[in-house]
């Protein structure tokens, strides 16, 4: 991909893809969202390229991030992931986690409910730079705070606004990255929170 990337990816050739094929892709699938704003509370603390070595065995922890299975888990299950070297060992993140797939069984479509915040199409954003994309913004704190009231955890406004980011909901590619206009036309492609065409 020729051009001025956004710079967080740095040169690391996974991020660089991740940066290339996946941030800010608009994402409309209920699962693979919710498995995003899981890994994104994973990070609280960490930067994105630890989790992002560990996605697969995360994947494989959490059996696929099916939240009916895990909405089902109780301590023994909490002492099996405390001990499982693939992923990041933190209880808390692992029991919110738990609570988070009770939560989001609760939400009938986790997709449209998400989409409704901005509309139902990506916000785009036009930053020259790094300085000038925030670290939240109030629609990440109106998700947040709704999110927390249904009984989410670790998904603080910070957290949100980088898991709304990643998932295209929000678009802070800054201008004149080569995946800009990748997204931009993706997003084209996103009315009312469902792909068209």
């Amino acid at each position: 991909m020729d051009g001025h990337r956004c710079g967080w990816c740095g040169t690391d050739p996974l991020y660089v893809a991740y940066h290339d094929t996946e941030w800010g892709r608009p994402e409309t699938d209920s699962r693979a969202l919710w498995e995003k704003l899981i890994l994104d509370g994973f990070q609280a603390g960490l930067s994105w390229i630890t989790i992002l070595r560990r996605r697969e065995g995360f994947r494989a922890a959490f059996h696929g991030f099916d939240p009916a299975v895990i909405a089902e888990w109780g301590e023994a299950d909490v002492q099996r992931l405390l001990a499982d070297p693939r992923i990041i060992r933190h209880r808390g993140k692992i029991e919110a986690t738990i609570l988070n797939a009770r939560a989001y069984a609760a939400i009938p479509d986790f997709s449209a409910y998400l989409w409704d915040h901005v509309g139902g199409s990506p916000l785009v954003n036009a930053p020259a730079g790094a300085a000038d994309i925030p670290a939240f913004t109030p629609l990440s704190e109106r998700i947040s705070k709704d999110l927390r009231k249904r009984g989410f955890r670790f998904c603080g406004p910070t957290i949100t606004y980088a898991f709304l980011q990643a998932t295209g909901l929000v678009n802070d590619h800054i201008l004149g990255c080569p995946a800009r206009a990748a997204c931009l036309l993706a997003g084209e492609r996103i009315q009312n929170g469902k792909r068209i065409g």
